[in-house]
């Protein structure tokens, strides 16, 4: 008979949803399984299931590939502004922060507003206050933008721009859910937002039940894709009353991205997880990158059906 440990801990990180170009791919793919590897390392350590996700999600918010942190896409004024949201499944504890603009790493500053406050949401001006007051560094907003997000805003403001072939070649929101080995359960999800959005444009990455949530007696879900889409329909949440309803983690978040398209009109992807440790990586959209460690063996892939495994002692 199987220990409900027997398959934990386990971690799964996306990279974001949407179409990425053969030339930026294996960059992708390369930094969510770095990521995962981290988060992995923690758990296998002992460490909490928030300490993992908050990890994997600060090392692809510090990998300019990826729309969060130094690679986050431009606002409409070329400017980031970035949100983000950590959840705890054991106490349904959840900190968020939305439109910060001269902090590394959004999602360390969530966690802080989850652990520190009362409140479960900062936005702007009250988060960069509140980072200051928390002694967390600030930093210049230049370093914050990559050549390569200057290119695709500059590109989308020329008159006859595509507004949905801009956002191809800029991969998406970051996320990352995890259960330790105690059981306990998480999410994270960071992202830039939306390329050439109106300045204060906040999206689903921040809103409790739509870019994440997290609950022990269910399991965890991190999403990304079009923001407007997945707060119409409680992507996270949604999902996670399929698997409440008896569904699979993998059919829950078919199910759940199923609707959204047919709803709405709404393309993403989500990873997802349950308390025994089964998982998924699921999406509607052309690509996700995303990878996954358990028990000593790292999983990844990037198209529709891809699963590629190696041993965690492989290469990085």
């Amino acid at each position: 008979m199987l220990r409900m440990n027997d398959m934990l801990p386990v971690v799964v990180v996306h990279g974001g949803a949407g179409h990425i170009p053969k030339d930026r791919s294996e960059m992708s793919t390369a930094g969510v399984c770095s990521a995962a590897r981290a988060g992995y390392t923690i758990l296998r350590g002992g460490g909490s299931s928030m300490y993992a996700v908050v990890e994997a999600v600060s090392i692809l918010e510090n990998n300019p590939c990826f729309n969060a942190g130094c690679g986050s896409v431009l606002n409409i004024k070329g400017e980031v502004e970035m949100d983000a949201i950590v959840m705890d499944g054991l106490t349904l504890g959840s900190g968020a922060v939305s439109a910060v603009r001269n902090i590394a790493n959004p999602i360390q500053l969530a966690r802080l507003v989850m652990d520190k406050t009362s409140h479960s949401c900062l936005t702007a001006e009250g988060a960069s206050q509140f980072a200051r007051s928390m002694g967390v560094p600030e930093v210049c907003p230049e370093s914050l933008i990559t050549e390569y997000s200057r290119m695709r805003w500059a590109k989308n403001l020329a008159p006859d721009a595509n507004p949905v072939e801009s956002q191809i070649g800029k991969m998406g929101t970051v996320g990352a859910v995890a259960v330790d080995s105690e059981g306990n359960i998480s999410c994270a999800t960071s992202t830039g937002g939306m390329l050439n959005k109106m300045e204060g444009r906040v999206g689903d990455t921040p809103c409790i039940g739509s870019g994440g949530y997290a609950d022990d007696q269910v399991g965890a879900v991190s999403t990304t894709g079009h923001g407007e889409a997945i707060m119409k329909v409680t992507l996270a949440r949604l999902i996670l009353f399929h698997m409440e309803q008896g569904q699979s983690v993998e059919a829950a978040s078919d199910l759940g991205l199923a609707y959204m398209k047919s709803r709405v009109s709404g393309l993403g992807g989500v990873v997802s997880v349950d308390p025994q440790g089964h998982w998924a990586a699921r999406f509607s959209s052309l690509q996700m990158s995303w990878a996954a460690a358990q028990t000593e063996t790292l999983h990844y892939g990037l198209y529709a059906g891809e699963h590629f495994t190696q041993s965690l002692g492989g290469p990085l």
